[in-house]
Protein backbone atom coordinates (compact mmCIF):
# COMPACT_ATOMS: atom_id res chain seq x y z
CA UNK A 1 0.00 0.00 0.00
CA UNK A 2 1.52 3.18 -0.99
CA UNK A 3 1.76 6.08 2.07
CA UNK A 4 -1.70 7.81 2.73
CA UNK A 5 -3.29 10.07 4.85
CA UNK A 6 -6.17 9.00 7.28
CA UNK A 7 -8.51 10.90 8.53
CA UNK A 8 -11.24 9.78 10.67
CA UNK A 9 -13.41 10.36 13.27
CA UNK A 10 -11.89 7.68 15.89
CA UNK A 11 -8.69 5.64 15.58
CA UNK A 12 -7.72 2.68 17.32
CA UNK A 13 -5.05 1.32 18.24
CA UNK A 14 -5.05 -2.34 19.18
CA UNK A 15 -8.13 -4.82 18.04
CA UNK A 16 -7.68 -6.71 20.76
CA UNK A 17 -10.83 -7.82 22.70
CA UNK A 18 -10.91 -3.89 23.79
CA UNK A 19 -10.54 -2.22 20.37
CA UNK A 20 -12.97 -4.83 18.08
CA UNK A 21 -15.17 -4.12 20.81
CA UNK A 22 -14.73 -0.52 20.77
CA UNK A 23 -15.08 -0.26 17.03
CA UNK A 24 -18.14 -2.54 17.28
CA UNK A 25 -19.62 -0.04 19.69
CA UNK A 26 -19.01 2.75 17.52
CA UNK A 27 -20.49 1.18 14.07
CA UNK A 28 -22.26 4.74 13.70
CA UNK A 29 -18.71 6.71 13.15
CA UNK A 30 -16.26 7.27 10.97
CA UNK A 31 -13.17 4.14 12.43
CA UNK A 32 -10.19 3.25 11.70
CA UNK A 33 -9.00 0.38 13.42
CA UNK A 34 -5.43 -0.16 13.04
CA UNK A 35 -3.12 -3.32 14.92
CA UNK A 36 0.28 -4.25 14.45
CA UNK A 37 -0.68 -8.14 13.67
CA UNK A 38 -2.27 -9.87 10.70
CA UNK A 39 -5.87 -11.72 12.30
CA UNK A 40 -5.42 -14.58 13.46
CA UNK A 41 -2.77 -13.97 15.63
CA UNK A 42 -2.36 -15.76 19.27
CA UNK A 43 -2.21 -13.90 22.83
CA UNK A 44 -0.96 -15.12 25.60
CA UNK A 45 -4.36 -15.44 28.11
CA UNK A 46 -5.71 -18.09 29.79
CA UNK A 47 -8.88 -18.03 27.76
CA UNK A 48 -11.45 -17.94 30.24
CA UNK A 49 -14.77 -16.02 30.14
CA UNK A 50 -16.60 -14.91 33.14
CA UNK A 51 -20.36 -14.29 32.57
CA UNK A 52 -19.81 -10.81 33.12
CA UNK A 53 -17.54 -10.90 29.94
CA UNK A 54 -20.70 -13.02 28.65
CA UNK A 55 -23.02 -10.31 29.15
CA UNK A 56 -20.83 -8.17 27.55
CA UNK A 57 -20.80 -10.47 24.20
CA UNK A 58 -24.09 -10.74 24.32
CA UNK A 59 -24.80 -6.58 24.00
CA UNK A 60 -22.33 -7.05 20.84
CA UNK A 61 -24.90 -9.38 19.50
CA UNK A 62 -22.10 -12.68 19.96
CA UNK A 63 -23.00 -15.79 21.06
CA UNK A 64 -20.90 -18.67 22.35
CA UNK A 65 -22.02 -21.95 21.99
CA UNK A 66 -19.38 -23.86 24.89
CA UNK A 67 -20.86 -22.68 28.19
CA UNK A 68 -19.27 -22.98 31.83
CA UNK A 69 -21.27 -23.80 34.87
CA UNK A 70 -18.59 -22.41 37.67
CA UNK A 71 -15.30 -22.66 38.88
CA UNK A 72 -13.63 -25.69 41.39
CA UNK A 73 -11.01 -24.66 43.93
CA UNK A 74 -8.23 -26.98 44.35
CA UNK A 75 -6.42 -27.14 47.57
CA UNK A 76 -4.67 -27.86 50.85
CA UNK A 77 -6.77 -31.29 49.75
CA UNK A 78 -9.77 -30.20 49.63
CA UNK A 79 -11.89 -29.02 46.43
CA UNK A 80 -14.85 -26.39 46.48
CA UNK A 81 -17.15 -26.16 43.66
CA UNK A 82 -18.98 -23.08 43.12
CA UNK A 83 -21.48 -22.57 40.25
CA UNK A 84 -21.84 -18.84 38.64
CA UNK A 85 -24.54 -17.49 40.84
CA UNK A 86 -25.80 -15.86 37.64
CA UNK A 87 -25.34 -16.68 33.91
CA UNK A 88 -22.88 -18.93 32.22
CA UNK A 89 -19.12 -18.56 31.06
CA UNK A 90 -17.22 -20.34 28.32
CA UNK A 91 -13.68 -19.86 27.07
CA UNK A 92 -12.69 -19.73 23.19
CA UNK A 93 -8.49 -19.48 21.89
CA UNK A 94 -7.90 -15.99 22.03
CA UNK A 95 -6.84 -16.65 18.76
CA UNK A 96 -10.39 -17.59 17.56
CA UNK A 97 -11.79 -15.10 20.25
CA UNK A 98 -10.17 -11.61 18.87
CA UNK A 99 -10.68 -12.76 15.09
CA UNK A 100 -14.34 -13.36 16.05
CA UNK A 101 -14.41 -9.77 17.36
CA UNK A 102 -12.11 -8.60 15.03
CA UNK A 103 -14.16 -9.79 12.02
CA UNK A 104 -17.50 -8.44 13.74
CA UNK A 105 -16.21 -4.55 13.36
CA UNK A 106 -17.45 -2.39 10.56
CA UNK A 107 -14.60 -0.31 10.41
CA UNK A 108 -11.44 0.40 8.40
CA UNK A 109 -9.01 -1.55 8.68
CA UNK A 110 -4.79 -0.77 8.82
CA UNK A 111 -1.82 -3.27 9.72
CA UNK A 112 1.27 -1.51 11.23
CA UNK A 113 2.91 -0.27 14.35
CA UNK A 114 1.48 2.73 15.50
CA UNK A 115 4.24 5.36 16.87
CA UNK A 116 5.39 8.70 17.20
CA UNK A 117 2.01 10.86 18.31
CA UNK A 118 2.23 14.33 18.07
CA UNK A 119 0.30 16.09 20.92
CA UNK A 120 -1.05 19.77 20.86
CA UNK A 121 -2.81 21.25 23.94
CA UNK A 122 -3.57 17.73 25.65
CA UNK A 123 -4.88 16.36 22.06
CA UNK A 124 -3.72 13.84 20.35
CA UNK A 125 -3.01 15.51 16.20
CA UNK A 126 -1.38 12.90 14.44
CA UNK A 127 0.75 9.86 14.27
CA UNK A 128 2.38 7.39 12.11
CA UNK A 129 1.40 3.96 11.22
CA UNK A 130 4.73 3.04 9.03
CA UNK A 131 4.51 5.77 6.03
CA UNK A 132 1.11 6.22 6.88
CA UNK A 133 -0.06 9.33 8.65
CA UNK A 134 -3.15 9.47 10.39
CA UNK A 135 -5.11 12.56 11.80
CA UNK A 136 -7.81 11.36 13.89
CA UNK A 137 -10.55 13.31 16.25
CA UNK A 138 -10.41 10.90 18.81
CA UNK A 139 -7.74 8.16 19.75
CA UNK A 140 -8.91 5.02 21.90
CA UNK A 141 -5.55 3.19 22.77
CA UNK A 142 -6.18 -0.84 23.53
CA UNK A 143 -2.36 -2.03 22.38
CA UNK A 144 -1.96 -4.23 25.54
CA UNK A 145 -0.17 -4.79 28.99
CA UNK A 146 2.86 -3.19 27.60
CA UNK A 147 1.15 0.02 25.46
CA UNK A 148 3.50 0.81 23.40
CA UNK A 149 1.78 4.14 22.03
CA UNK A 150 -0.19 4.61 25.65
CA UNK A 151 3.61 5.02 27.17
CA UNK A 152 4.83 7.24 24.55
CA UNK A 153 1.61 9.36 25.54
CA UNK A 154 3.25 9.63 28.94
CA UNK A 155 1.49 5.95 30.42
CA UNK A 156 3.47 5.18 33.47
CA UNK A 157 3.45 1.67 35.00
CA UNK A 158 3.73 1.62 38.58
CA UNK A 159 5.57 -1.30 39.62
CA UNK A 160 5.95 -1.49 43.09
CA UNK A 161 2.31 -2.34 43.00
CA UNK A 162 1.42 -6.34 42.47
CA UNK A 163 1.50 -7.39 38.95
CA UNK A 164 1.77 -11.02 37.98
CA UNK A 165 3.73 -13.16 35.79
CA UNK A 166 2.23 -16.24 34.09
CA UNK A 167 3.06 -18.79 31.62
CA UNK A 168 0.17 -20.61 29.37
CA UNK A 169 -0.03 -23.65 27.08
CA UNK A 170 -2.32 -26.20 24.99
CA UNK A 171 -2.76 -29.58 26.08
CA UNK A 172 -5.20 -32.37 24.50
CA UNK A 173 -7.03 -33.47 27.45
CA UNK A 174 -10.10 -36.05 27.70
CA UNK A 175 -11.54 -33.65 30.32
CA UNK A 176 -11.45 -30.78 27.62
CA UNK A 177 -15.70 -30.50 27.18
CA UNK A 178 -16.57 -30.58 30.87
CA UNK A 179 -18.54 -27.21 32.15
CA UNK A 180 -16.22 -26.25 34.34
CA UNK A 181 -12.77 -24.12 35.20
CA UNK A 182 -10.19 -25.37 37.52
CA UNK A 183 -7.89 -23.29 39.71
CA UNK A 184 -5.11 -25.11 42.07
CA UNK A 185 -3.37 -23.70 45.24
CA UNK A 186 -1.47 -24.28 47.86
CA UNK A 187 1.25 -27.02 46.49
CA UNK A 188 2.73 -24.51 43.86
CA UNK A 189 5.22 -20.71 44.41
CA UNK A 190 1.55 -19.71 42.62
CA UNK A 191 -1.55 -20.55 41.33
CA UNK A 192 -2.48 -23.10 38.47
CA UNK A 193 -5.68 -23.35 35.79
CA UNK A 194 -6.85 -25.37 33.77
CA UNK A 195 -9.55 -23.79 31.09
CA UNK A 196 -11.40 -26.36 28.95
CA UNK A 197 -11.75 -25.22 25.46
CA UNK A 198 -13.51 -28.17 24.18
CA UNK A 199 -10.86 -29.21 21.43
CA UNK A 200 -8.23 -29.03 24.24
CA UNK A 201 -7.18 -28.01 27.34
CA UNK A 202 -5.52 -24.01 28.07
CA UNK A 203 -3.19 -25.08 31.06
CA UNK A 204 -1.28 -22.19 33.14
CA UNK A 205 0.05 -21.05 35.78
CA UNK A 206 0.99 -17.60 37.52
CA UNK A 207 2.68 -16.10 40.64
CA UNK A 208 2.28 -12.58 41.93
CA UNK A 209 5.04 -10.20 42.44
CA UNK A 210 6.02 -6.68 43.24
CA UNK A 211 9.20 -4.59 42.79
CA UNK A 212 9.90 -4.90 46.58
CA UNK A 213 9.23 -8.88 46.61
CA UNK A 214 9.83 -10.19 43.04
CA UNK A 215 8.54 -14.07 42.47
CA UNK A 216 11.84 -15.91 42.05
CA UNK A 217 9.85 -18.51 39.80
CA UNK A 218 10.31 -19.45 36.13
CA UNK A 219 6.72 -19.85 34.96
CA UNK A 220 7.35 -21.52 31.97
CA UNK A 221 9.29 -24.88 34.47
CA UNK A 222 6.68 -24.37 36.94
CA UNK A 223 3.78 -24.64 34.19
CA UNK A 224 5.80 -28.15 33.35
CA UNK A 225 5.24 -29.35 37.03
CA UNK A 226 1.93 -28.20 37.71
CA UNK A 227 1.09 -29.89 34.14
CA UNK A 228 2.75 -33.32 35.25
CA UNK A 229 1.17 -33.28 38.57
CA UNK A 230 -2.34 -32.96 37.03
CA UNK A 231 -1.41 -35.12 34.39
CA UNK A 232 -3.07 -38.53 34.95
CA UNK A 233 -6.37 -36.34 36.60
CA UNK A 234 -7.17 -34.56 33.85
CA UNK A 235 -5.97 -36.50 31.07
CA UNK A 236 -3.61 -34.19 30.05
CA UNK A 237 -1.24 -34.41 26.89
CA UNK A 238 2.69 -32.69 26.56
CA UNK A 239 2.15 -28.89 26.81
CA UNK A 240 2.37 -26.88 23.49
CA UNK A 241 2.59 -23.32 22.75
CA UNK A 242 3.99 -22.42 25.66
CA UNK A 243 4.28 -18.81 26.52
CA UNK A 244 4.65 -16.39 29.00
CA UNK A 245 4.62 -12.61 29.93
CA UNK A 246 4.30 -9.99 32.66
CA UNK A 247 0.56 -8.44 33.45
CA UNK A 248 0.36 -4.95 35.38
CA UNK A 249 -2.79 -5.30 37.29
CA UNK A 250 -6.02 -3.06 39.57
CA UNK A 251 -5.14 0.03 37.68
CA UNK A 252 -1.50 1.07 38.72
CA UNK A 253 -0.90 3.10 35.98
CA UNK A 254 -0.68 7.08 35.61
CA UNK A 255 -1.26 9.05 32.22
CA UNK A 256 -4.38 7.32 30.71
CA UNK A 257 -5.94 9.97 28.93
CA UNK A 258 -6.53 13.55 27.50
CA UNK A 259 -8.65 16.11 26.00
CA UNK A 260 -9.38 13.38 22.94
CA UNK A 261 -7.41 9.78 23.80
CA UNK A 262 -8.37 7.44 26.53
CA UNK A 263 -6.33 4.15 27.36
CA UNK A 264 -8.82 0.97 27.28
CA UNK A 265 -8.58 -2.68 28.87
CA UNK A 266 -4.96 -4.03 29.21
CA UNK A 267 -3.56 -0.89 28.25
CA UNK A 268 -5.29 0.77 30.99
CA UNK A 269 -4.07 -1.56 33.75
CA UNK A 270 -7.64 -3.21 34.28
CA UNK A 271 -6.77 -6.92 35.51
CA UNK A 272 -7.86 -8.11 38.23
CA UNK A 273 -5.43 -8.89 40.48
CA UNK A 274 -7.16 -11.50 42.42
CA UNK A 275 -6.66 -13.83 39.09
CA UNK A 276 -5.50 -11.90 36.07
CA UNK A 277 -8.48 -11.95 34.54
CA UNK A 278 -8.82 -9.12 31.87
CA UNK A 279 -11.45 -9.75 28.91
CA UNK A 280 -14.57 -8.48 30.63
CA UNK A 281 -12.96 -5.28 31.73
CA UNK A 282 -11.65 -5.31 28.25
CA UNK A 283 -15.32 -5.27 27.30
CA UNK A 284 -16.72 -2.79 29.32
CA UNK A 285 -14.03 -0.37 29.23
CA UNK A 286 -14.73 -0.63 25.38
CA UNK A 287 -18.41 0.50 25.89
CA UNK A 288 -17.79 2.97 28.26
CA UNK A 289 -15.35 4.53 26.27
CA UNK A 290 -17.61 4.44 23.46
CA UNK A 291 -20.33 6.19 25.22
CA UNK A 292 -17.75 9.31 26.01
CA UNK A 293 -16.93 9.17 22.59
CA UNK A 294 -17.86 13.08 21.92
CA UNK A 295 -16.46 14.28 25.79
CA UNK A 296 -13.64 15.60 26.83
CA UNK A 297 -12.01 12.32 27.60
CA UNK A 298 -9.92 14.09 30.62
CA UNK A 299 -12.40 12.64 32.52
CA UNK A 300 -11.46 9.03 31.92
CA UNK A 301 -9.21 8.51 34.89
CA UNK A 302 -12.33 9.24 37.15
CA UNK A 303 -15.08 7.23 35.37
CA UNK A 304 -12.53 4.29 35.67
CA UNK A 305 -11.96 4.94 39.37
CA UNK A 306 -15.67 5.13 39.99
CA UNK A 307 -16.44 1.38 38.41
CA UNK A 308 -13.91 -0.52 39.50
CA UNK A 309 -11.59 1.62 42.36
CA UNK A 310 -13.27 -0.22 45.54
CA UNK A 311 -12.30 -3.60 43.58
CA UNK A 312 -9.26 -2.74 41.97
CA UNK A 313 -7.78 -1.65 45.62
CA UNK A 314 -9.36 -3.94 47.68
CA UNK A 315 -7.96 -6.82 45.52
CA UNK A 316 -4.81 -5.08 44.98
CA UNK A 317 -4.16 -4.98 48.64
CA UNK A 318 -4.87 -8.77 48.82
CA UNK A 319 -2.96 -9.79 46.58
CA UNK A 320 -0.36 -7.94 47.76
CA UNK A 321 -0.29 -9.84 50.57
CA UNK A 322 0.20 -12.48 49.42
CA UNK A 323 3.57 -12.09 47.80
CA UNK A 324 4.29 -12.63 51.31
CA UNK A 325 5.56 -16.16 51.12
CA UNK A 326 3.79 -17.94 54.46
CA UNK A 327 0.37 -15.82 53.75
CA UNK A 328 -1.12 -18.01 51.81
CA UNK A 329 0.05 -21.61 53.31
CA UNK A 330 -0.85 -19.67 56.74
CA UNK A 331 -4.63 -18.86 55.52
CA UNK A 332 -4.81 -20.74 53.03
CA UNK A 333 -5.83 -24.36 54.61
CA UNK A 334 -8.23 -22.30 57.09
CA UNK A 335 -10.32 -20.90 53.78
CA UNK A 336 -10.52 -24.62 52.26
CA UNK A 337 -11.38 -26.81 56.07
CA UNK A 338 -13.07 -24.10 58.10
CA UNK A 339 -16.66 -25.11 58.85
CA UNK A 340 -17.13 -21.35 57.24
CA UNK A 341 -15.94 -22.55 53.70
CA UNK A 342 -19.15 -22.91 52.55
CA UNK A 343 -20.40 -19.27 53.08
CA UNK A 344 -16.58 -18.27 52.23
CA UNK A 345 -15.84 -19.89 49.29
CA UNK A 346 -18.60 -19.05 47.49
CA UNK A 347 -17.44 -15.36 47.74
CA UNK A 348 -13.87 -16.25 47.10
CA UNK A 349 -15.30 -17.35 43.53
CA UNK A 350 -17.77 -14.41 43.18
CA UNK A 351 -14.48 -12.05 43.88
CA UNK A 352 -11.93 -14.14 41.45
CA UNK A 353 -14.58 -14.82 38.82
CA UNK A 354 -15.67 -10.70 38.99
CA UNK A 355 -19.06 -11.39 39.62
CA UNK A 356 -19.24 -8.43 42.34
CA UNK A 357 -20.52 -4.94 40.97
CA UNK A 358 -21.80 -1.66 41.95
CA UNK A 359 -25.19 -3.13 41.92
CA UNK A 360 -25.18 -6.04 44.45
CA UNK A 361 -26.58 -5.30 47.45
CA UNK A 362 -25.84 -8.63 49.53
CA UNK A 363 -25.09 -9.52 52.44
CA UNK A 364 -21.51 -10.56 50.83
CA UNK A 365 -21.34 -7.74 48.58
CA UNK A 366 -22.24 -5.07 51.08
CA UNK A 367 -19.18 -6.15 53.31
CA UNK A 368 -16.55 -6.43 50.15
CA UNK A 369 -17.63 -3.11 49.16
CA UNK A 370 -17.33 -1.94 52.42
CA UNK A 371 -13.72 -3.21 52.52
CA UNK A 372 -13.23 -1.47 49.30
CA UNK A 373 -14.32 1.88 50.82
CA UNK A 374 -12.22 1.76 53.62
CA UNK A 375 -9.20 0.71 51.78
CA UNK A 376 -9.42 2.97 49.06
CA UNK A 377 -9.63 5.74 51.75
CA UNK A 378 -6.46 4.73 53.64
CA UNK A 379 -4.55 4.04 50.42
CA UNK A 380 -2.57 6.78 48.43
CA UNK A 381 -1.10 4.45 46.19
CA UNK A 382 -1.70 5.42 42.46
CA UNK A 383 -4.98 4.29 40.73
CA UNK A 384 -5.36 5.73 37.04
CA UNK A 385 -3.58 9.07 38.21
Amino acid sequence: MRAMEFFPEVAIIGAGPAGSAAAIHLQDKDVLLIDSAEFPRDKTCGDGLTPRAMRELSALGIDLPFRTRGLKLHGFGRTAEIPWEWGVGSAMRRQKFDALLYNRAPAQKLTGVATSPVVENGRVVRFQVGEHVVHPQVVLVADGVRSTFGTQLGRVWHKQQVYGIAARSYCTSTRSSEPWIHSHFGDLPGYGWFFPLVDAANVGCGALSTAARPAKVNTKKLLRFYASSIQEEFGLGEPTSVTSAALPMGGSVSGVSGRNWALLGDSACCVNPLNGEGIDYALETARLAASLIDEDLRVWPSVLREHYGETFTLARSLAKLLTYPRMLPTFGPLAFRTPLRTLLMPTVARAMGNLIDDSDRDLAARVWHAAGKATRSLNTAPLWG
